[in-house]
């Protein structure tokens, strides 16, 4: 029995290298393709694309683990069955339950490695990507995004920065102060500003505008110095996307926001999603547990990936467009991003139950 197991769990595994070898490379073609719209002759350049392109390569693994689970385990189980290997383990007397937890075995492997992926190196990579094109683009003064504003709020203060330079300095600062009653009490803009080490900004060339009852004032100088909302580390993980963010740094970025009286939501989903990972991928390497049985007649294995890859796209779009309606919706992130992933390992494991039952 532990020689077809591990026999079992080495063709799983062959099929997960399988899957990402036909996955990987076709995305990667797509996310190159799309950098090469952005590349001008004096910024971001071709090879700077490429290098962003294998940077983010990892991420990609990463985020197709529940595809490379479904269709490397469709390859893997059904080369087996194409064998007659399959219908040998159970004329042997191994069950479908036995198979099934077999795979997820295998499924472990895979889901440890993509955290792990993910983690300290996925991560990583493509924060440096990011920087890497933001940097470039700025140089050939274009914007690396639709809007480039970043906000924060601390107690009655609320700031603003229009964008970030090439060299990371704030650039169009504005501060808004609140009175109790939630009136304007103070404005400031400023051009520019130098962080220092003491975790101060100097605001360059301040303008300010104070209001009192019904008197306005107005002021100018050339250097003010500001206690900032934003840490210098806090402002360089405000310009990353946000599935770039290990879990670690989801973590502690959402206790920021909450401590500075921000909306959590968006990173709230993000980490549960990341959280969440593992569970659907066994899903999905269970589901093809029945996918393969159910197919064993099949003319070929071109035809079960076929249907695989749809029902993995149909898997995929049901479960964002749930956790996005409950993000939109201000439904309870956590339960709208677990909950498809549960529902479907618990589907995947009423399947086998059944087909399990059945062929005995």
């Amino acid at each position: 029995m532990k020689i077809a197991s591990w026999y079992l769990i080495r063709n799983v595994l062959i099929g997960f290298v399988a899957a990402a070898a036909l996955l990987l490379p076709l995305f990667t073609t797509f996310d190159l393709i799309n950098e090469l719209d952005d590349v001008t002759s004096g910024g971001y350049r071709w090879n700077q694309a490429l290098l962003v392109v294998l940077m983010t390569l990892p991420r990609r693994a990463v985020d197709l683990s529940p595809f490379i689970a479904l269709l490397g385990g469709i390859v893997g189980l059904g080369q087996l069955a194409t064998t007659q290997e399959l219908t040998a383990m159970r004329t042997a007397g191994i069950s479908i339950v036995r198979i099934a937890a077999t795979t997820v075995v295998a499924g472990l492997i895979l889901v440890v490695m993509m955290g792990a992926l993910d983690e300290w190196a996925a991560s990583p990579l493509q924060q440096r990507g990011v920087l890497l094109r933001n940097e470039a683009l700025a140089i050939s003064g274009e914007s690396a995004g639709q809007d480039g504003s970043i906000w924060a709020r601390r107690g009655d203060e609320v700031a603003r920065i229009g964008t970030m330079s090439r060299h990371n300095t704030p650039l169009r600062i504005e501060i808004f102060r609140y009175a109790p009653d939630m009136s304007l009490k103070s404005y400031v803009f400023a051009d520019s500003a130098n962080i220092r080490p003491d975790g101060t900004w100097l605001l360059k060339n301040a303008q300010i505008k104070e209001w009192k009852q019904t008197d306005e004032s107005t002021s100018q100088q050339e250097y003010l110095v500001w206690q900032s909302v934003f840490s210098e580390q806090r402002l360089r993980e405000l310009t990353l996307p946000t599935d770039s963010f290990s879990i670690r740094q989801l973590y502690h970025y959402i206790q920021f926001l909450a401590g500075s009286d921000q909306t959590t939501a968006e990173y709230e989903m993000a980490m549960w999603q990341k959280l969440g990972r593992p569970v659907l991928t066994l899903a999905m390497i269970l589901f093809a547990v029945p996918f393969t049985f159910v197919q064993q007649r099949s003319p070929g294995l071109g035809g079960r990936l076929a249907i695989g890859a749809l029902l993995g796209l149909l898997i995929y779009v049901s479960n964002q467009i749930i956790a996005n309606l409950g993000l939109l919706f201000a439904g309870n992130v956590m339960l709208t991003t677990l909950l498809p992933a549960f529902v479907l390992l618990g589907i995947a494991m009423m399947l086998i139950h059944r087909f399990d039952r059945v062929s005995r």
